[in-house]
This record gives C-alpha cells, sequence and structure tokens, in this order.
C-alpha cells in the first residue's frame, strides 16, 4: 500500500519530469553502457560490465520508488483549503518567543521540501508542531536541546 502525499501542481510536475527523464534518457543510456561492457569480451571478468549493471539497478530502484510515489500522489487545489488553521501548503508566519526571530515557512510534502525557498516538511518537528494550529496560538516545537515556543502571527495561501 502505498502512502498519500499531497503535492502543488508544481511539485507533481517535478516529480513526473523527473520520471520521464530517467525512463526516456537514462534508461537507454543504462543499457547501451551494458550492451557496449558485454561486448568487450568474457563478462566473468569485466568490471566494466559488472558496474553498468549495478547502475541499472540503481536506476531501476529509483524509476520504481518514483512510480510509487505518484501513485500515492494527490493533487491539492489550495483555493479549497481552510486558512484558519495550519494545513498542508500552508504559508505560516511564526514568531521565536525567546528572541522575538520571525521566519515564513510554507509546509509541503516531504519530497518538496527545500529550505532554502522556505519550503519545509510537513514531517519535520516545526512542521508536525505547526500543524492544526491557529492564528495566535503557541506551537510547541520539541528541538535536540529543548522545546521552542513559537507565536503563530499569520497564515496564508500563496
Amino acid at each position: 500500500m502505498s502512502k498519500v502525499s499531497y503535492y502543488t501542481a508544481e511539485g507533481l510536475k517535478k516529480l513526473r519530469d523527473e520520471l520521464n527523464h530517467l525512463k526516456d534518457i537514462e534508461r537507454p543510456k543504462a543499457s547501451q553502457a551494458i550492451a557496449e561492457a558485454r561486448d568487450k569480451g568474457d563478462l566473468s571478468e569485466n568490471a566494466e560490465y559488472d558496474a553498468a549493471k549495478e547502475a541499472q539497478g540503481l536506476l531501476e530502484m529509483r524509476i520504481s520508488k518514483l512510480e510509487e510515489t505518484l501513485a500515492g500522489a494527490r493533487l491539492i487545489d489550495e483555493s479549497q483549503l481552510d486558512t484558519s488553521k495550519v494545513l498542508i501548503h500552508s504559508t505560516v508566519k511564526i514568531k521565536n518567543q525567546i528572541n522575538g526571530a520571525e521566519m515564513t515557512y510554507k509546509l509541503v510534502a516531504q519530497s518538496e521540501a527545500d529550505l532554502k525557498t522556505g519550503k519545509i516538511s510537513v514531517d519535520s518537528p516545526i512542521g508536525k508542531g505547526l500543524l492544526g494550529k491557529s492564528v495566535g496560538e503557541v506551537a510547541e516545537i520539541q528541538v535536540p536541546n529543548g522545546i521552542m515556543k513559537f507565536d503563530v502571527v499569520e497564515i496564508t495561501r500563496e
């Protein structure tokens, strides 16, 4: 049974594009590398052939994993989401109660997470701590050195 994950249209397109690239470009390259190594003679002592077969196995494993992810992928219509609570695909502005620092994060599926662009996974400690919170509530998030408290300042859909 595959795990259901929720994606934006952009995130789903990225997954499909990667899968198509692996199937249409990388898979034929791997087959070609095996064929070339096979043509070089004795397979029992052919390190190039072994390496090509191993690379093909890893590629097939990645393709299988992507297909499984896509099978459980669901597209979210962000216009229909409630903005009174933090949900997946919410953009949340939080304020650290200790130092007053404000941060803005968008909660996304694990495979779409990218801290550089402010996208964090709903499976991360901060993501889990924010889910279900409303503006004005305090999110207590367990971190390695204790519990951090964040005020939920704003929830939007972008």
